[in-house]
């Protein structure tokens, strides 16, 4: 049974490799924006308290995204194994996450940190095209990624279940990584 939690920076290829890596495996690519859009499509209750949220223009709560992704991860298809893309973002769920596994019994093989260097994301991000994507947000962004992340890379080295890989080669390398991993 596969169970990866994909981390890395914007730009980094989680979404990419998660979404290639679910399709081979054959298990769900579970990503928080992908929930949320869904939720809220659907009408569901934690949807239509996220859409508040959404509509004000505020984060989504920590409680609201935990809730989503207990009620994901506890789906049939999720489990024979999963891919999560997006989630945690913070230590407080990653603590959740962690809770919540061992309560679920879905252990998880690994962290995967997708590790880029910073110059080469704001070149991949500013290929992409996308108008709010200057340098001067997208560097923003990487920093506010950086000073939210760091605590994650330690909590999961702390656990013995972080591995850190070359997000800076092809994709195709970066998937024989991932294929080896598991």
């Amino acid at each position: 049974m596969a169970r990866l939690i994909l981390l890395g920076a914007p730009g980094a290829g989680k979404g990419t490799q998660a979404k290639a890596l679910a399709a081979l495996l054959q298990i769900p690519h579970i990503s928080t924006g992908d929930i949320l859009r869904e939720a809220v499509a659907q009408q569901t209750p934690l949807g239509v308290k996220a859409k508040s949220y959404m509509e004000q223009g505020n984060l989504v709560s920590d409680d609201l995204v935990i809730a989503l992704i207990k009620e994901r991860l506890s789906q049939p298809d999720a489990q024979k194994g999963w891919v999560l893309d997006g989630f945690p973002r913070n230590d407080i769920q990653a603590a959740f996450l962690d809770k919540l596994l061992v309560e679920i019994a879905q252990e998880y093989r690994y962290a995967v940190n997708l590790e880029v260097p910073d110059d080469v994301l704001v070149q991949r991000m500013l290929g992409r095209g996308r108008q709010d994507d200057t340098e001067e947000v997208i560097r923003r962004r990487l920093q506010v990624y950086h000073s939210q992340t760091a605590p994650l890379i330690d909590f999961y080295q702390a656990r013995n279940k972080l591995m850190s890989i070359d997000g800076n080669v092809s994709p195709e390398a970066v998937m024989d990584t991932l294929k080896n991993l598991l």
